[in-house]
């Protein structure tokens, strides 16, 4: 009796495996945007929670046109009395955990513009001094280095950001990348920046599918996804799709954690370009992250491996007649959260 039950439960574990190694489609991570609220912790503790693989530090509101550059962190710290470069101890625990830190230029609100090419070598000559890998004596952030420059342009001029792109990527060497990310507004093309994105240079393009009716959440899944599938087409090597980590966090366009996992993940991670989502802000990002990056990820081999590590450590047995079942992620994200009970294990 025990070989029958140990061989039938041999091939229930083959079987089990093979059917997860057989579900995985593409995997993604989650980016986030911190800064806008003193409310929202340090950027270490952002990172420490493990749900984050990019944080865009938000916003350098101010620059361009021959403006003073200004640098807004909301209630976490004053640029201008210096007392911001603490925060360089908390980038490179970011960098750490390989979590990549990039400034975000722009915002909903600000004074930003370019006014010609030559405008746009000026910044970038600023941002690669100031917040990159080269040399200045006022470094707001400290002596860190940030990864790259996230570019969330909502207003100003329409010209030149393709240019601060090429200028910007120009600085990438063998040893050091400057990574390049776009916000866009899911209307395509995007008003400000589809010029820019047309360069190919961008390495993460995250669409703000909020605030915008005719395609966010607001006008049902199937307009967010048929969106998304036009964005698919735009030369970049990743795209994401942002939402509002929690109803306050926007305008509109939430959608809830079941409809992303059960409705829309499935479809948009079967495109070569899904690289995950992209949430707005960490400061409303309470529980969201939580529920959704095992599915945003697609990391079922990590309940897998939960549950084969009870198996080995004889939590779980032929011989047992209840065993406990911690299921952290359902098979292909048909439920949301963290479950657990009691199955019964048939014996002769």
């Amino acid at each position: 009796m025990a070989s029958y039950l140990q061989i039938s439960f041999l091939i229930f574990t083959i079987l089990i495996a093979s059917f997860f190694s057989s579900s995985q489609s593409q995997g993604g991570g989650i980016a986030v945007y911190w800064g806008q609220n003193g409310g929202e912790g340090t950027l270490a503790a952002a990172c420490a929670t493990g749900f984050y693989q990019y944080v865009n530090i938000a916003f350098l509101i101010t620059f361009g046109n021959g403006q003073t550059p200004v640098l807004n962190l909301a209630g976490h710290c004053d640029p201008p009395s210096g007392t911001c470069t603490s925060i360089s101890n908390d980038i490179r625990a970011c960098q750490n955990q390989g979590i990549k830190v990039l400034l975000s230029l722009g915002g909903g609100v600000g004074s930003y513009t370019l006014s010609s090419a030559a405008d746009a070598q000026e910044v970038a000559d600023y941002l690669w001094n100031t917040y990159l890998g080269g040399q200045s004596s006022s470094r707001p952030l400290g002596d860190a280095v940030l990864d790259g420059i996230d570019f969330d342009i909502e207003g100003g001029t329409v010209l030149f950001w393709d240019d601060l792109a090429r200028a910007l990527s120009r600085y990438s060497s063998s040893q050091r990348k400057v990574y390049l990310s776009a916000a866009p507004q899911c209307p395509i093309p995007d008003a400000y920046l589809d010029t820019a994105i047309q360069t190919g240079l961008f390495d993460y393009v995250w669409i703000q599918f909020y605030n915008n009716p005719p395609c966010d959440y607001r006008g049902g899944v199937d307009s967010v996804l048929a969106s998304w599938n036009r964005w698919t087409a735009v030369p970049s090597n990743q795209i994401f799709m942002g939402l509002p980590a929690a109803p306050a966090a926007a305008g509109g366009g939430y959608m809830p954690p079941d409809v992303l996992i059960n409705q829309v993940l499935p479809v948009i991670k079967n495109s070569p370009k899904y690289g995950g989502i992209m949430l707005w802000s960490r400061f409303y990002d309470t529980n969201f992250s939580s529920i959704v990056v095992d599915s945003v990820s697609n990391n079922l081999k990590n309940s897998w491996d939960r549950w084969t590590t009870s198996v080995n450590a004889g939590k779980m047995s032929t011989g047992c007649a209840t065993c406990r079942w911690k299921w952290v992620h359902s098979v292909r994200g048909s439920e949301v959260g963290e479950s657990s009970g009691d199955k019964e294990i048939e014996q002769d």
